[in-house]
């Protein structure tokens, strides 16, 4: 009921804070104008007999108030899109009952489709009260510095290469890099973390998340209207004015339904004088009935409010979904594919064991390796050295010389003795003394760093990239919907079936490159027809493309998240099981809302042709199943 037109409203450039501040007019006025209309219908019948003339012009008055929004866009749309609409048909049947006399159901049929109507735009401004809640976490300013002058400027005015002086307790205006300062980042607001991220010189931060502590000299990579913040707001914007298919279908569907109507009730008007023996003013009268109860307001309300309070629903809980359509896909999946690394698991390899020879002290062995992986910037040496810290292990070491042996390792010279991490091949190529610890350690998927002196293995470390807390609860959920869950990974197979077991995970394939995942998730979607894919990284993004529904880790890679149809803000797995029931309630709710709305429809045609309703009830029940489709698809604005 005018859904569509509505939709079409919303802004298809960047969103700023000012045009979501919306007046209390703006935002009450389709509201204030209904009941205005249905205090002016209640004042005019109450003196309808002692004041005819009053209660007639007070009708015209309400007909007026009432009706003008929609009257308004219904001859707008008629005019643009060359074909009548519903509007168009509640306007000629409320002017058709008051040329007959009935002025009271006219006004009657008047007010409830303006409040019908109100309630529509309700639905609306609550999908973009997210948007705009979203807005109020980007700071509109930022202090600028150049050439040692600072200058408050509009965020819009900065361009990439500009310094901004960010205070400890503000949010981060823009995207950037640090060039000066260090600090700690509350990023809560778009990962769901709450513990605060260590920042220095050369880390990357974030539009909407807040400088804890220290001091920042920013530089800016990106343009306003490129930050991770402005991507989400695209997104809702996206995901509101894309129509899914049955959208498409109730509005084509529309205009060829009211055109069967206008020619029905025009037999009407004629037939049953002839065929019935029915007066010209019963004819002219039951006419009228059939152009209210036939037009199809709730049958056109049942999709788009249900779809724009889901998709509301979904970005309250970090669920950014690009279109209903997506949404609408979600409840018949039979398959969800995984990407390992970054999805699955942590995305971070974390020391599990450590191992020394007899008669060198653990501790020193780990003091002694973290201080020479300081000096490489593998991942693995990365994660060494973070465990040493987190040991309260001195990672700080006075060497004679260190010098790294780039895909091998690193080698430090100490007291004359030669010190080496690395790979196996790197250190020694003798049967070493921790051989018996080393199969164990592979076996649980661990990737093994050696640790050798003058060619000799002195001690081993184990790293692994860990299975993320939720990922156990978040398959559970999804086998108890009847989802299969499959893994695709481009690590080995021993590493694959080791994450595979630990997350009970249904299926796995190993060793699969960009080109590979795709063909594998083909063949999944020839097996199981719905298949969805999540990732976090470039090499996920044609997968992503591939799958009936692609769902890209919030903090992943930017390629993911483009190519993605549903990103997952917090990173958190679970949401998946809950888009899923979301897309099923939602698709339960159009579908009520469908049946409810022709059931009702079909009960008041024949209920006139039988000649047992009156316009009043005609009018009451068709408007207020309207209000109830509507009411019943607000319902999905609740978790």
């Amino acid at each position: 009921m005018g859904a569509g037109s509505e939709l079409s409203t919303i802004k298809q450039n960047e969103y700023s804070q000012e045009e979501f501040d919306i007046t209390f007019l703006e935002k009450h006025g389709e509201l204030i104008a209904a009941l205005i209309a249905g205090g002016l219908t209640l004042f005019a019948y109450l003196t309808e007999h002692s004041h005819s003339t009053l209660s007639v012009a007070l009708y015209i008055l309400a007909f007026c108030i009432g009706g003008y929004a929609k009257a308004k866009e219904g001859i707008e749309d008629t005019i643009s899109e060359k074909q009548l609409n519903v509007e168009m048909l509640m306007i000629i049947a409320a002017v058709g009952s008051a040329s007959i006399g009935y002025w009271t159901e006219g006004a009657i049929l008047i007010f409830i489709f303006a409040l019908s109507g109100a309630l529509e735009t309700y639905t609306l401004n609550k999908t973009n009260q997210e948007i705009s809640s979203l807005l109020t976490l980007q700071p509109q300013t930022a202090i600028r510095v150049r050439n040692g002058q600072e200058e408050q400027v509009s965020v819009k005015a900065l361009v990439i290469g500009d310094t901004i002086l960010i205070k400890a307790g503000e949010r981060i205006p823009a995207d950037g890099i640090i060039s000066k300062g260090e600090t700690s980042v509350d990023e809560a607001a778009l990962t769901g973390e709450s513990i605060p991220v260590m920042k220095t010189v050369q880390d990357e931060v974030f539009a909407g998340t807040i400088n804890l502590k220290g001091t920042l000299f920013v530089e800016i990579t990106k343009h306003s209207d490129e930050t991770l913040f402005q991507k989400i707001i695209n997104l809702v914007q996206s995901a509101q004015s894309e129509q899914t298919p049955s959208q498409q279908f109730i509005e084509r569907f529309e205009g060829t339904y009211v055109k069967g109507v206008l020619i029905a009730v025009a037999l009407m008007m004629v037939l049953p004088h002839f065929l019935l023996d029915w007066s010209w003013k019963i004819t002219f009268y039951r006419s009228m009935i059939l152009l209210v109860v036939a037009s199809p307001c709730a049958l056109v309300a049942s999709i788009t409010p249900a779809i724009l309070a889901s998709i509301s629903n979904g970005a309250k809980q970090g669920i950014l979904f690009k279109g209903g359509i997506h949404l609408e896909r979600l409840a018949v999946l039979k398959a969800i594919a995984f990407d390992k690394t970054g999805t699955l698991t942590k995305g971070k390899p974390l020391v599990t064991h450590y191992e020394t020879i007899e008669g060198f002290e653990q501790k020193n062995l780990l003091q002694l390796v973290a201080s020479i992986e300081r000096y490489s910037t593998h991942p693995l040496a990365t994660a060494i050295v973070n465990f040493a810290t987190e040991q309260g292990i001195s990672t700080y070491h006075s060497f004679e010389n260190v010098e790294d042996f780039a895909g091998n390792g690193v080698l430090a010279t100490y007291e004359g003795a030669q010190y080496k991490v690395g790979k196996l091949d790197f250190i020694s190529s003798a049967v070493h003394p921790l051989a018996h610890v080393e199969k164990s350690w592979q076996n649980e998927g661990n990737t093994i760093v050696y640790v050798g002196k003058n060619d000799e293995v002195i001690g081993m470390f184990a790293l692994r990239d860990l299975v993320r807390n939720e990922t156990k609860t978040a398959l559970q959920k999804l086998k108890q919907q009847g989802v299969k869950t499959v893994m695709i990974t481009g690590d080995t197979e021993q590493t694959a079936k080791v994450i595979a077991k630990e997350s009970q995970i249904d299926e796995f394939f190993a060793s699969c490159l960009p080109d590979k995942k795709v063909d594998v998730v083909n063949t999944l979607k020839n097996r199981y027809e719905q298949v969805a894919m999540v990732g976090d990284g470039i090499n996920d993004a044609p997968a992503l493309a591939t799958a009936t529904v692609g769902i890209a880790m919030g903090g992943g890679t930017g390629v993911a998240l483009e190519t993605a149809d549903v990103v997952l803000m917090k990173n958190d797995l679970t949401k998946i099981a809950d888009a899923i029931e979301l897309s099923k309630r939602m698709n339960r709710i159009v579908k009520q809302n469908i049946i409810f709305s022709l059931s009702v429809i079909a009960l008041l045609i024949c209920s006139n042709f039988l000649q047992i309703i009156d316009l009043p009830y005609g009018v009451i029940g068709h408007e207020g199943s309207t209000i109830l489709v509507i009411l019943n698809s607000l319902r999905l604005l609740k978790k």
